[in-house]
């Protein structure tokens, strides 16, 4: 059984062969830690999650990259006052690096909510001015930059005219670009618009800016992905993901920079992650159609009919396959809660079938009536498969029906076989999936134990005891449980 992995820059699905035998460098593009991290963000980063996951089930050395954002990331080239972290700093009247701060740890938190495993190595951009000040200076040395004006300038034309090929990823022409883009003269600082920021010249009132052979200024967003994938992968790594909305252009001028670089393609395997709608459309401020992370758990949205555990969005997100869009409703949630349900049952009815029930249920018959042969191997060519993750929850739930067949005797299994589809599904199910078990009964009993709190509060307010109610809300909130009050009632959120 051989992986395989689609490569965006084929477009076909290829044998994945490590560069370094049995070790796997991956790197996935993180968070711009300027505001809350959004849904779409979170089903990326579990699928990445999933798949990191599953390299190591399959017996991989994974180091596993994955950056901050903290400086630099500019929605425009021409205009530096477009640095989304300085726009949020004045927005919130907080210092850019408080910004930083404050959504990095929310960022972790709602990563944690959801059961993703940490990264092996984390860095930000902040921390790497020093590597991608170098590689400009190496760039403008090989004649693929120019500075310009304070800034400095990848130049394309320069890149393809030196046997590059801009554009290769996202399949786009770039001779066609250049015969029909127009430049209006003297209002741009590049020699072609197609030329993407390496470094930017800060403005004297510019807050996030560092000293530089070019001046006082900041990196621009595309550089610090090479700078660290590089630094801790090598100049050539094995895979490189993020979602679909980066393969052009941040993706496609990191293989520009890498190449420009060090003479090789940084990448062998190119993989990105489709996005996530809801109700059919797509999400966004603007329209309203918009959810964050943390409103889908508590429940607290105009959207969802109730709360749903971390665990059941993470189910939900993963029958569907990393590279097709994934579409959440109401009614796409009640279901993927109700299969995630009958997926636990099923774990703790298999967990209770001893050895000794499966030999006394198979005196009449030694063999077992489920293939657990062909079972396994099922699940492992999904896995091999591109990370097929639908398929291997579809062939988990044959052996659910299978484990509810067993608890009623309708079917046998030998006492080695039942040693094996236990541990094969804890694999699968939490190892592999990252999925966790909910304890009904132990939310139950906190539900219950708050309302108590929440009426002994209710009550002390009516007295006018506001100390005592102050006093609950407070030693709740330190145990992260959050009261909020509102023409319903008072409600709680677990943060």
């Amino acid at each position: 059984m051989q992986l395989k992995i689609y490569n965006s820059l084929s477009a076909e699905k290829e044998i994945f062969t490590p560069i370094n035998g049995n070790k796997v460098g991956m790197y996935v593009c993180g968070p711009t830690v300027y505001s809350n991290v959004h849904l779409g963000n979170v089903r990326t980063f579990m699928n990445f999650d999933f798949i990191y996951r599953s390299l190591k089930h399959l017996g991989y050395d994974v180091r596993y990259v994955r950056n901050i954002t903290d400086a630099g990331h500019l929605t425009d080239d021409g205009d530096v006052n477009n640095d989304r972290f300085v726009k949020q700093s004045r927005l919130e009247k907080l210092e850019p690096m408080e910004i930083v701060q404050k959504y990095t740890v929310d960022f972790h938190k709602v990563l944690e909510k959801f059961n993703l495993l940490p990264p092996t190595i984390e860095p930000t951009a902040t921390g790497h001015i020093i590597e991608q000040i170098e590689l400009t200076k190496d760039l403008i040395e090989k004649g693929l930059a120019y500075e310009s004006n304070g800034s400095v300038y990848f130049d394309v034309r320069a890149y393809n005219e030196k046997g590059g090929n801009y554009g290769e990823l996202s399949k786009r022409n770039i001779d066609e670009l250049f015969a029909n883009t127009r430049d209006l003269d003297g209002q741009n600082e590049k020699k072609n618009p197609q030329d993407f920021a390496l470094w930017k010249k800060a403005s004297p009132e510019h807050i996030m800016k560092w000293i530089s052979p070019w001046g006082e200024g900041f990196p621009g967003w595309h550089l610090e992905c090479t700078a660290m994938s590089t630094k801790y992968l090598g100049e050539q790594f094995d895979i490189h993901g993020g979602g679909m909305d980066l393969k052009f252009p941040h993706h496609e001028c990191e293989i520009a920079q890498g190449k420009g670089c060090n003479g090789v393609s940084p990448v062998k395997y190119w993989m990105h992650a489709n996005m996530l709608t809801m109700n059919g459309q797509r999400m966004s401020k603007s329209t309203g159609n918009y959810i964050l992370p943390q409103q889908l758990i508590s429940g607290e949205n105009d959207f969802f009919e109730k709360p749903f555990h971390p665990s059941v969005v993470r189910f939900n997100f993963l029958q569907a396959h990393y590279r097709s869009v994934l579409d959440i409703s109401n009614e796409a949630m009640l279901a993927s809660e109700k299969g995630f349900q009958r997926l636990m049952e099923a774990l703790k009815t298999l967990s209770a079938i001893s050895n000794q029930q499966s030999a006394e249920s198979g005196k009449q018959k030694a063999e077992s009536d489920f293939n657990l042969k062909s079972w396994k191997e099922k699940c492992y060519d999904a896995l091999n498969d591109d990370f097929n993750s639908p398929i291997l929850i579809s062939h988990l739930f044959e052996a659910v029906s299978f484990i509810f067949k067993l608890k009623d005797g309708k079917e046998n299994i030998s006492s080695e076989d039942l040693v094996e589809l236990k541990t094969l599904m804890n694999a699968f199910v939490f190892d592999v999936l990252g999925l966790q078990n909910i304890e009904e009964n132990n939310n139950s009993k906190l539900d219950q134990t708050l309302q108590v709190l929440i009426e002994l509060r209710n009550q002390a307010r009516k007295a006018k005891n506001f100390e005592l109610s102050d006093q609950i809300r407070d030693k709740l909130l330190e145990q992260g449980i959050e009261l909020k009050d509102g023409r319903e009632g008072t409600s709680y959120v677990l943060n």
